[in-house]
């Protein structure tokens, strides 16, 4: 039985007259009394009486009809849904970030656009740390995360970098440094210096550290702080000094200074991750969403 033999009946118990439901479905009068009549041979029992003035059901057939027009309700509901999903109506996706990439004004400007555009679609928030994120793309509970890059490699995650800013130094208020307008790196290299713990931040730590040693020295790391936000507070309390994002400096604590750096400047880059193998149709909306708004942003590295 398919749905057309549904379909073909409900009409012809609607109009109750086989010539006006064949002009109808736009077929023969004679195909149709075919195809009714092998319909009522899988049923196994009759749906119609027929006779000189015309149909009507039999009380088979009134039974067959309301359980007919349920069927292909629902076929038209699934076909409906799954138009909407593919076109990105209904869905959902979880999204995640780190700490650094959520204060990056691109970030939570992509999120907010990705709901307007699509309000069907269920957005959830994860925060984490780049490497808590990758691990999550990978066991497919986030689908879609903000990390800096570079970072570790896992097998069926794709790292797209798609945005590049300068990082800057953040020292205390009291500092001999912290009344210039730009700096040197290496006029920190007697310094202790505040670090996001490199398990999970990686990329971050890396381009400090490479940094440095271009620089001509290795920074002397002082406490790993628990949230790269912390390093602000931690610099205002005097505990040593940083390298941050260029869009960090957003956070105005009080008692610190943030100073553009001059020479070798270590970089920080903004990247997603996702599984590209089948994604949902959310998850590529939202995948060429983010590339659409990273070309038009000041720190956009290439086209994508």
């Amino acid at each position: 039985m398919e749905l057309r033999h549904l379909k073909y009946f409900v009409a012809v118990a609607t109009e109750l007259h086989f010539t006006r439901a064949a002009e109808r479905l736009g077929i023969g009068q004679p195909p149709l009394s075919q195809q009714i009549r092998q319909l009522e041979q899988e049923v196994g029992a009759q749906l119609f009486v027929r006779d000189r003035r015309g149909v009507a059901l039999t009380e088979a057939g009134q039974a067959f009809l309301i359980e007919a027009r349920l069927v292909l309700e629902g076929a038209e509901r699934a076909k409906e849904s799954a138009r909407r999903i593919a076109s990105g109506e209904l869905g959902a996706l979880s999204m995640g970030f780190t700490v650094s990439a959520s204060i990056h004004p691109f970030v939570p400007r992509v999120i907010r656009t990705f709901r307007g555009r699509y309000p069907g679609v269920d957005v959830s928030l994860v925060e984490n740390s780049t490497l808590g994120l990758m691990q999550r793309v990978h066991q497919g509970s986030v689908d879609l995360a903000f990390v800096r890059a570079p970072t570790a490699d896992l097998p069926g995650v794709r790292v797209e970098t798609l945005l590049s800013e300068p990082m800057l130094a953040v020292v205390p208020a009291t500092h001999e440094l912290a009344s210039r307008k730009a700096i040197d790196l290496r006029e920190l290299a007697a310094e202790m210096f505040l670090f996001y713990p490199r398990k999970v931040g990686v990329g971050l730590y890396n381009a400090v550290v490479q940094a440095c040693e271009a620089a001509g020295f290795t920074p002397a790391e002082g406490i790993e702080v628990p949230q790269l936000t912390s390093v602000v507070t931690f610099v205002a309390a005097g505990m040593g000094v940083s390298v941050i994002p260029a869009t960090m400096s957003q956070l105005q604590a009080e008692g610190v200074r943030y100073l553009p750096l001059k020479g070798q400047v270590p970089i920080a880059n903004l990247a997603i991750a996702y599984r590209p193998k089948a994604p949902s149709s959310a998850l590529q909306f939202a995948i060429e969403l983010t590339r659409e708004s990273a070309r038009d942003s000041p720190y956009a590295i290439h086209t994508v």
